[in-house]
């Protein structure tokens, strides 16, 4: 490289001319290294090559993991109709409340029937996990669909002087919820190793905020346009079309049996025979602290979308729903693509507790401490508040994944699905009731409260130990132990790269 006080052929010095072969920068293909006049330039305030480098690294971060995520075969397709298939879950809850309220008039009712619902989901979350367990997941899927579209539709067509015979029915539909949540997160252990498995965990905690934004919005409309009963009609609907491409998928990627030995399981065979004398994982004071946090966080977020709920039906103005609450859900979206870029492990106490101080900004704006001319004047704020949802969801999922037994992570997410569907069925009545109590802003207290309290328990929760489990069969990194004891092996993380086919390709080193 040329340097001061040295001309070039073409008679000017160096710094001058365009070099006809720029240079390189190593370690960042497609980088390209800058004159002194171009770096000068960007000092003076036009688009400098810091911006730039800040950005690229930003946009590559992000990129980087969800390339990890595509390159992993049949987890596109699992991914999506995973997705469809729980497209009713987010419009449940307002088709439901709009419903109800209308046969009775109160909040606390349809709160009611709506955590039967999710009540239901959540007694049969270990069950099915330990089903899941043992294969048969793709017809495990279609049952419970049909009956779950079978009770949708009879709530539909339900009498309102017959209400209270919804609780009930809510209860047993629930029971038959589709499992397609804790199906596709347990499934992704065996499709992946190392840090891409953390990648594709971020990514699906994301991929599920799109649920969010477009759930609220189709459910909304058809409210607004036909009525609550079609609008449960359509999520049936949808629910069953999803189920049936969700178990289509898994019977094409192979994945409907048993997980094979060599997941990185420890447990005998004796052990996968006789699941009731295993040890219970409530008895893992990890694995509580996570289950606790997941219930809590759950019915915070789920209690303000019932609040949401329950603002717009006051004004008589149920399209504010899809506003409002998909404004919310975008923020999430936003905050969890930005995280999953970020190198390292999360920090979940900071998260948790970013979570709470933006719904707690919610307050102040919201009556009958405020009486805005518009609800569509707190979107700005909304927006902000959600950025730190899908960023917390996504660690705690990461760290259940690391701490849970790996022969039994269908189970633990089982147990994480029970947890999370308590927390919305207590997020019902207990909404309801603050918001009949004390107005739009109690119902936001009450839920920030909760989550508040999840943040506090996130500081209790330790961060795995640098020590790792390996079989002794195939070497594969297993979960960490709940204690480390004298039968603990111990050995050097495994290398970055994806294992769970033979197709998947390798991904690009980490700079």
């Amino acid at each position: 490289m040329p340097h001061l006080g040295v001309r070039t052929r073409e008679g000017g010095p160096a710094w001058e001319r365009k070099s006809s072969r720029p240079l390189r920068l190593p370690g960042r293909p497609g980088a390209i290294a800058t004159s002194p006049g171009a770096a000068e330039e960007g000092a003076n305030g036009s688009l400098g090559p810091s911006r730039t480098t800040w950005a690229d690294r930003i946009i590559e971060g992000v990129l980087a993991n969800y390339r990890r995520l595509f390159a992993v075969p049949h987890v596109m397709s699992l991914l999506v109709w995973s997705l469809t298939a729980r497209f009713y879950t987010p419009g449940l809850m307002i088709a439901v409340t709009f419903l109800v309220q209308g046969w009775t008039g109160s909040y606390t009712l349809a709160g009611l029937v709506a955590g039967a619902f999710t009540l239901g989901m959540a007694l049969v979350g270990p069950l099915r996990g330990r089903m899941a367990d043992r294969g048969g997941v793709d017809r495990l899927i279609l049952v419970c669909a049909v009956v779950f579209t079978v009770g949708l539709s009879v709530l539909a067509l339900l009498p309102a002087s017959l209400w209270w015979l919804s609780i009930p029915l809510a209860l047993g539909t629930g029971l038959f919820g589709t499992p397609a949540n804790q199906i596709v997160r347990a499934l992704w252990p065996r499709l992946t190793r190392g840090p891409e498995r953390q990648a594709i965990y971020a990514a699906e905690a994301t991929t599920q905020e799109l649920l969010f934004v477009f759930s609220p919005i189709l459910t909304a409309a058809v409210v607004a346009m036909a009525g609550p009963r079609y609008a449960l009609l359509m999520l049936a609907i949808l629910g069953l079309s999803g189920a049936v491409g969700f178990a289509w998928a898994l019977r094409r990627a192979g994945v409907t049996g048993p997980a094979p030995d060599e997941e990185g399981t420890a447990a005998p065979v004796s052990d996968r025979a006789r699941p009731g004398r295993r040890r219970s994982l409530l008895r893992s004071p990890a694995l509580c602290l996570i289950f606790a946090m997941c219930l809590l966080i759950v019915c915070g977020v789920m209690g303000t979308d019932l609040v949401i709920v329950a603002w717009a039906n006051e004004l008589n103005a149920p399209q504010y729903v899809m506003v409002l609450a998909s404004v919310w859900a975008l923020g999430s979206l936003v905050g969890g693509a930005i995280a999953g870029g970020r190198k390292g492990t999360p920090r979940l106490p900071l998260r948790a507790f970013a979570a709470a101080l933006g719904m707690a900004a919610l307050i102040p704006f919201m009556p009958p401490i405020t009486h805005l001319p518009t609800p569509l004047l707190i979107t700005p704020l909304l927006f902000v508040s959600g950025l730190a949802l899908a960023p917390t969801l996504a660690a705690v999922m990461g760290r259940l994944g690391e701490t849970a037994p790996a022969h039994r992570r269908a189970e633990a997410f089982g147990w994480l699905a029970t947890a999370m569907s308590t927390g919305g069925a207590i997020a019902g009545p207990l909404t309801g009731a603050l918001v009949d109590t004390h107005g739009i802003a109690g119902g936001t207290l009450g839920a920030v409260c909760l989550v508040t309290v999840a943040a506090v328990f996130s500081l209790f929760l330790r961060r795995p130990t640098a020590t790792v489990e390996t079989s002794p069969a195939t070497g594969d990194r297993l979960s960490p132990p709940d204690r480390v004891g004298p039968g603990t092996t111990t050995a050097e993380p495994p290398p970055a790269e994806p294992t769970g086919t033979t197709e998947c390709p390798r991904p690009p080193s980490a700079p």
